[in-house]
């Protein structure tokens, strides 16, 4: 089975590297208390003839196998830190201590994971960071802040729950698949919370649980299509297990 890189938890709740392996029970600190996450991942941009900026130069390849589900992961976590940052720093008009507690929280936990997965790839196989683009994004309105969460939180959760079978390392003891299965339960969270800010009692509603009373899940294509408006780099997701 393969090892990756055990990043522990500091005193701040976030993370730093070393060499050991994760432990179990170890790893659900990295994503602080239950609130809420969900996850999404942004890639792509759009050719447009009136747009002088030239991208050729900055594609991002995720690369194959479970080290490109991990990079695949690693970009999904990058956005999602990146948003709540800027919502922390630059607050809605009116936002409530309630709202401001729950953001942080899933801010830092966005965070914690983003460093997780910086520390868990080999350097040598491991994505750059990747530029935002929220361009579309009013910071100081409630309704596009919280209607942009939701959409993060929800194709978050649905980014991890179609790529968890995607993966080969299915041998005795802590599996990728496993560590996937932990960061999307508190991704849940996250996606639920967000979702009863905008409206309370629809954080388990028709669009995002199916018939069987499950999340649903999306595979990587149907991801980066949805999500290609907020990242400037180009993703080169080819390699990635179908």
């Amino acid at each position: 089975m393969s090892k990756i890189i055990n990043p522990h938890e500091n005193e701040a709740g976030l993370i730093k590297s070393a060499s050991s392996s994760i432990h179990r029970r170890s790893f659900l600190k990295y994503s602080g208390a239950g609130i809420a996450l969900s996850a999404m991942f942004l890639a792509g941009c759009n050719d447009n003839d009136d747009d002088e900026t030239d991208y050729s130069q900055d594609m991002v390849n995720l690369g194959s196998g479970d080290v490109g589900i991990l990079n695949y992961a690693f970009a999904l976590e990058q956005l999602e830190a990146a948003f709540y940052t800027q919502v922390v720093a630059n607050k809605y008009s009116g936002m409530t201590d309630l709202e401001t507690a729950v953001l942080t929280d899933i801010r830092d936990h966005e965070i914690a994971h983003r460093e997780f997965f910086r520390a868990a790839i080999p350097a040598s196989a491991r994505i750059k960071d990747l530029t935002p683009d929220f361009s579309t994004v009013n910071f100081m309105d409630k309704t596009s802040v919280l209607t942009t969460a939701k959409t993060f939180e929800d194709l978050g959760v649905a980014a991890y729950n179609g790529a968890g079978k995607l993966f080969t390392d299915t041998g005795d003891g802590l599996t990728y698949l496993t560590l996937a299965g932990k960061i999307v339960s508190v991704e849940a969270r996250h996606a639920a919370e967000i979702r009863d800010l905008i409206s309370n009692g629809t954080f388990a509603n028709s669009e995002v649980i199916d018939a069987m009373g499950m999340d649903k899940a999306l595979m990587p294509a149907q991801v980066l299509a949805a999500a290609g408006a907020f990242i400037k780099n180009q993703i080169v997701a080819t390699g990635l297990p179908q």
